[in-house]
Parts: structure tokens; C-alpha cells; sequence
């Protein structure tokens, strides 16, 4: 962690409410002007597309298992040293993982692979990640340690299969059976990498849906927001004014002492009211870091 060069990370796997997520932050990016280093977690992936295939090839005629949520698919090294080289400096190395034609045809690249690595750009107020492991702590690695506030987007865990599910067939082509078949062999390392992150975190948002998912296996549809219960869990968070966000909420309530449920259709709203005092918070901080180095460097 570092007054000066704060680290904020969203964990939380792909359709956890991601682009919620981006626009709340992008808000309030733009309404207290802070200038962010984006770096997205599958730049940190260790094999494109294409190497990833093979790999799971290799594997199951080794009779192991790799998924994107574990150490063998991911470069937790580098990660781990972007934060603590970011929170040191401010400056540090990153690339893109190209999802899309539309990402990659810039790049004059395929999509399923990487950019070069990259110097981030100068002068930032703050280090913004959003993927899978922005709070994994490994035998080898304790990434976690290097975030100042560390948010945790998670769907129970019937709606995250539903979504990797119709996601993965309506948009990607894929069987039903195969993806089912992909989620029971990333299963242990979901386990082990992935579900322990939500233990760290400063916040958690949980989707909680309203409508029957007990058969994620035979959803037509995701639950819409609308449809759905958003619980945020704090953690380590001084003087939540749970009062404010009560009264500012429609349809809010406590659930627990450390615990607020919102409607689905209120968490950008949430996150914003919640969120905004504690980013403006690390900026204070920074500036008042700064400040004091430079007063110190007049002796």
C-alpha cells in the first residue's frame, strides 16, 4: 500500500456486474478529476487464446486440470510486481489482452492475444485493476497486500454459472455440455484462487437474484437487475454512515451490522454514494503525502 501511489482493484469474475462496475468508476474518475492507469486482469493471462487451447489439450491427456482461475494459467509475478512497482514509483509495465476483432484490427493482431508490454502513462493519480485476481494471495504471491481498496463484484454462484453458460453459447458457440464441462473442471481452482479473494476485500456487492435459479443448468435468460437483490458487505471501512445511505436509497435495509442490501436496479447508485468518499479519501491522502515530501526535500 503507498499514500502516494494508491491501487484500487475490483475481483470478481467476467459478468460479476462489470459494466456497472466500469461506468461507477468512471464517474467518479470524472467527478473528482482523477487521471487512472486502467489495466485490466487477462493482460495477465500467461498464454493466448491459441496457447490456451493447447494447453488444455496437454492437460487432459496428463489427466490435469488448468482454467484462467488458477496460477498455472496466470502470470501472478508480473501482476504482483505492477502493483508493487506502481505503488513504489507510480509508473510500471502493462499490456492488452485483445478479446475482439474490433480490439485487435488496431493492433493489426488476431484477437486472443497480447500487446506488447508497455510503460503505463505518466503522471497518474491512481492504479485502477478490474479482472480475477486483484485480491489472490498464493504461496508465491501476496497481491493483495499492495491494494489500498480492494472491491469484490461476485453473483451467487448459481447466477455466475448462468451467465457463464448463456454467455459462452449464445455468444462464443459453444455446447451447453462443454461449457457445463468447463465449469467442473475450473471448479478447484475457482475453490482455491478465486472464492478467498472475497474474505480480503474492503467491500463486497453480491447480486443476489429474486427469481428461481436453483437449475442454473437449464436457465434461458439472466436475471436482470431488476430482478435481483445487490448485498454489500463492508470490511476494515471506518465510519460507514449507514444512516445516509438508508435514507438515500429507496428500498434499502441492514441485513446485518456490518451488512446493507439494495435493490439490483440502485447498485450503480450504491456504489457510487459508498464509493466516492472513500477514492476522495486515498486522494487526500496522496496529496497530503506529497505535500510532505516536498517539504522535506526544502531542507
Amino acid at each position: 500500500m503507498s499514500s502516494r501511489n494508491p491501487i484500487i482493484a475490483v475481483t470478481g469474475s467476467s459478468g460479476a456486474g462489470t459494466s456497472t462496475t466500469t461506468e461507477s468508476f468512471e464517474h467518479i474518475f470524472r467527478t473528482l478529476g482523477i487521471n487512472s492507469a486502467k489495466v485490466e486482469g487477462d493482460s495477465f493471462h500467461r498464454f493466448s487464446r491459441q496457447e490456451m487451447d493447447l494447453e488444455k489439450r496437454k492437460a487432459r491427456e496428463t489427466g490435469r486440470k488448468i482454467s484462467y482461475f488458477g496460477d498455472e494459467a496466470n502470470d501472478f509475478d508480473a501482476l504482483e510486481k505492477l502493483f508493487c512497482d506502481y505503488s513504489e514509483t507510480g509508473k510500471g509495465q502493462m499490456r492488452r489482452y485483445l478479446h475482439t476483432f474490433d480490439e485487435a484490427v488496431p493492433y493489426n493482431q488476431m484477437p486472443g492475444t497480447f500487446t506488447p508490454w508497455e510503460p503505463l502513462g505518466e503522471g497518474t493519480d491512481l492504479l485502477f485493476y478490474e479482472g480475477l485476481h486483484g485480491g489472490v494471495v498464493t504461496e508465491n504471491n501476496n497481491v493483495a497486500q499492495h491494494v489500498d481498496l480492494l472491491i469484490g463484484m461476485v453473483p451467487i454462484v448459481n447466477l455466475e454459472w448462468i451467465q457463464k453458460i448463456i454467455r459462452d453459447t449464445n455468444q462464443r458457440g459453444h455446447s451447453r455440455e462443454a461449457v457445463t464441462a468447463s465449469i467442473v473442471k475450473s471448479m478447484e481452482d475457482y475453490i482455491s484462487f478465486i472464492t478467498p479473494q472475497f474474505s480480503r476485500t474492503h467491500i463486497n456487492f453480491q447480486r443476489v437474484p429474486t427469481v428461481d435459479t436453483s437449475n442454473p443448468f437449464s436457465a434461458k435468460a439472466i436475471p436482470t437487475l431488476d430482478e435481483s437483490f445487490v448485498v454489500i458487505r463492508f470490511r476494515e471501512v471506518n465510519n460507514v454512515d449507514f444512516p445516509y445511505y438508508l435514507s438515500m436509497i429507496e428500498g434499502s435495509f441492514m441485513s446485518r451490522m456490518n451488512t446493507l442490501v439494495v435493490p439490483g436496479g440502485k447498485m450503480g447508485l450504491a456504489m457510487e454514494l459508498i464509493l466516492t468518499p472513500l477514492i476522495k479519501e486515498l486522494m487526500d491522502k496522496k496529496n497530503q503525502a506529497n505535500k510532505q515530501l516536498d517539504w522535506m526535500s526544502g531542507f
